[in-house]
């Protein structure tokens, strides 16, 4: 198939084969076929979405050595770049959450460790949502759970989660990929919401497996798909194989906006980039606290963009920027 033809089959909304996606992540990132399909994406998030993007804030409600040990994180035992723990108590939660609600980001995230105590992150939330308006969106994204474990979340006033079966989940994690699997299916059974994206992609992952993850998340009929690239932990086992360009990071957004269902509006990146913006990516994050891919205690003071920041990447993008509540986290 030529280009033209790929961009006629998705304006005609026809699925993409696995064989279909491993040639349009074949193309090379510089080349004109890649910049026709994330035009293509481009076009499709904005018709999905009316033109407009969404920012959503994250929080962390904890630092700790995990013992998971996913090898991209900072906060895996195994990379050492934090070996103790620091938890913030229910009054900065509720300070955090509120001040967040007042910068109208679409959904408001609230991110633990695995191995934080989920008694205390019901506790928190539960007090979280009496001080802010009821209409405000709560997203957890927080580890593994069973399906009593998912309702109560959803009691606890959270109407979404951000859950993944990461590349190469398994084997550089310690996490059964069912496990993940079991985990979204329980999120969904309980009414909640669940967001995932391909990730995080470094320069050693195969178009090939790529394609398999769009695929995969696609069946998994999220609220929002799209794709995140590693950032390397130093002194980690993955930070050999380095980084992909921002440019390769929106192929790969756009061409799984492509290869995903229309009904799935958000088609995020992380980090928020320009690139992103034109490659069809409608949802950013700014984040506070804690923070996967960095290792400073606080990435605000590093990594973590502010919802403002955020702002200006997508207007430069030509993009227009939801104030309201996100349209992908509706009734569910």
């Amino acid at each position: 198939m030529k280009i033209h033809d790929y961009i006629a089959k998705s304006r005609n909304n026809e699925p993409f084969s696995r064989e279909e996606l491993i040639r349009m992540l074949s193309f090379p990132p510089e080349s004109a076929e890649n910049y026709q399909i994330m035009a293509e994406a481009q076009r499709i998030s904005r018709e999905l979405t009316y033109g407009q993007a969404e920012i959503h804030a994250q929080f962390a409600l904890n630092l700790s050595p995990c013992p998971q040990n996913c090898k991209f994180c900072s906060f895996a035992r195994i990379n050492g770049v934090f070996d103790t723990e620091v938890q913030i108590e229910i009054e900065e939660a509720v300070r955090q959450v509120r001040q967040f609600e007042k910068d109208k980001p679409g959904a408001i995230f609230v991110m633990t460790t695995a191995n934080y105590d989920f008694g205390k992150f019901l506790e928190i939330s539960q007090e979280m949502r009496k001080n802010i308006d009821p209409a405000t969106i709560l997203v957890a994204n927080i580890g593994d759970k069973n399906k009593d474990e998912a309702r109560k979340i959803k009691e606890a006033g959270y109407q979404g989660v951000y859950h993944a079966v990461r590349l190469r989940e398994g084997k550089d994690t310690s996490i059964d990929p069912a496990l993940r699997l079991r985990s979204i299916n329980a999120f969904q059974e309980a009414g909640l919401g669940v967001g995932m994206c391909v990730e995080p992609i470094g320069p050693e992952h195969t178009n090939e497996e790529i394609a398999e993850m769009i695929l995969l998340t696609d069946r998994l009929n999220p609220v929002f798909s799209g794709a995140m690239r590693r950032i390397p932990i130093p002194g980690s086992s993955l930070s050999t194989f380095g980084m992909i360009s921002e440019l390769r990071m929106a192929q790969i957004v756009a061409v799984t906006r492509l290869g995903t269902s229309r009904t799935v509006k958000g088609n995020c990146t992380h980090e928020p980039c320009t690139l992103g913006a034109l490659a069809g990516a409608n949802l950013f994050w700014a984040e506070v606290g804690a923070n996967p891919r960095d290792t400073r205690e606080k990435t605000e003071q590093g990594r973590g963009r502010t919802i403002e920041q955020c702002k200006t990447i997508f207007r430069e993008a030509n993009w227009k920027v939801s104030e309201d509540e996100s349209i992908f986290f509706g009734p569910y």
